[in-house]
């Protein structure tokens, strides 16, 4: 993959038709030749901790870091010391979105942000690159789609498994037919955070707590609310359901090839104020629109079991096993008839686990931020796989089974659950 000038960026448009529908795949080259520092594109970086700084780093390859931004300035400074260029360094996204040298815009922030601020980056004119999940509600995503197909801008999510080797096979072999008729999906996450009752305390001096929070609700300051345990509290985001299932259950939905029409979740709350408020412990049991049922659990081997009428793999981020996988020594599935995704990696080395994994997943959005194709984690496709976490979500806190419309994207006769699709927004922080 060459680096990208600026004019190729910026010179490149493409309708919403065209987005929808483009399907020719990438070339990229699998050794970037690097230009002059002044024809690579500008990279925009929003939210800078831990994962944030991963993508921002492996963006390198093909762009320069020239601007910055995150409300803790503790972790703005570190950022921008970090990347040699000297970017610019802003509290305020909008700063950054202003600036001309942006062309392309990574968001590493708490879930509850990645929505307004991918669609403002998209109507800044910015093609971005967004972690997961992908959105905080079910009609945050539908806001999303529309203005990503408006704008006509390249958006890749952060789920980073469909550019994993192993995860891409599995979902292959699937399509494929390689265990006959998938009959059933397993999916372990992982068990919620726990703890609490937390006391407040005095804001940081270098934290901006009000842009933090956001449209969530004003509270006092707790410390476990913010960074990385923010994903135990549901106004931020949605507990294992969607952290971890933003990786596990869109790698299973991707291979099942469906949508969800009937969703029974159970859970366990601790109930205590001041405390994580997501479940102590979960279940969810899932309904296709194809047939498939699959389950989501908390306990037990994390990773996705797919079982046919001809055979069961099973695939996490350290191996993929079971008999139709040893089969593929005398019965090989060639790459070349990989055929799930169409702009992807397939012209790059195959590679296993986070760091490699995402040098593939971050090439493969800078090649489409060139081709102006769709990227492997479009957010068509990832709105409706965390639309399926979020579905699990609200089946547990109501306490009963629901059916769910994909089509119209609504439950059926359901005033209550539907009164689950968005959540009330602080005044300021709407997303519009």
């Amino acid at each position: 993959m060459t680096s990208l000038s600026r004019r190729s960026v910026l010179g490149a448009t493409l309708s919403a038709a065209a987005i929808a529908s483009a399907t020719p795949r990438s070339l990229a080259l699998p050794h970037p030749k690097p230009r002059y520092l002044n024809e690579r594109v500008g990279v925009g970086a929003i939210g800078l901790r831990y994962q944030g700084s991963v993508i921002a780093h492996k963006a390198q390859m093909y762009g320069d870091i020239v601007a910055v931004c995150d409300v803790d300035r503790h972790v703005r400074d570190q950022a921008k010391a970090a990347f040699g260029s000297t970017p610019a360094s802003f509290e305020d996204y909008q700063q950054l979105l202003a600036r001309k040298d942006v062309d392309v815009v990574l968001i590493g922030t708490p879930d509850h942000w990645h929505t307004k601020m991918v669609i403002d980056a998209c109507r800044a004119g910015k093609d971005v690159y967004c972690e997961k999940p992908l959105t905080l509600t079910i009609d945050e995503g539908k806001q999303l789609v529309k203005a990503v197909r408006e704008t006509g801008r390249v958006v890749q999510v952060g789920s980073w498994q469909r550019s994993d080797e192993r995860f891409r096979l599995a979902v292959e072999m699937v399509r494929a037919g390689r265990l006959g008729n998938l009959k059933q999906v397993d999916v372990v996450l992982g068990k919620n955070g726990v703890g609490g009752p937390f006391m407040p305390r005095q804001i940081p001096s270098h934290l901006n707590w009000n842009l933090w929070q956001g449209q969530a609700p004003d509270v006092p300051y707790v410390e476990e609310r913010c960074h990385y345990t923010f994903r135990w509290w549901y106004e931020y985001s949605g507990g294992q359901m969607t952290d971890w299932g933003a990786h596990h259950v869109d790698i299973a939905q991707w291979a099942i090839g469906s949508n969800p029409v009937e969703i029974d979740g159970k859970g366990r709350f601790a109930n205590q104020l001041d405390s994580y408020n997501v479940p102590i412990d979960f279940s969810v049991d899932y309904l296709f629109e194809n047939g498939v049922r699959m389950t989501v659990r908390d306990e037990g081997e994390n990773g996705i079991l797919f079982t046919g009428d001809r055979g069961r793999i099973f695939v996490n981020r350290g191996k993929i096993t079971g008999a139709p996988v040893e089969r593929l020594a005398d019965q090989p599935l060639p790459r070349e008839d990989w055929n799930v995704y169409s702009t992807d990696n397939l012209d790059r080395p195959l590679r296993a686990g986070k760091l490699d994994a995402i040098i593939n997943h971050m090439g493969n959005f800078f090649d489409c931020v060139e081709s102006r194709q769709r990227p492997i984690s479009d957010v068509e496709g990832q709105h409706r796989s965390v639309s399926s976490c979020h579905l699990a979500n609200i089946s547990i806190r109501l306490g009963r089974k629901l059916r769910w419309d994909p089509a119209a994207e609504r439950f059926d006769d359901d005033k209550e659950a539907n009164g689950h699709l968005q959540r009330e927004q602080r005044k300021g922080f709407e997303i519009v």
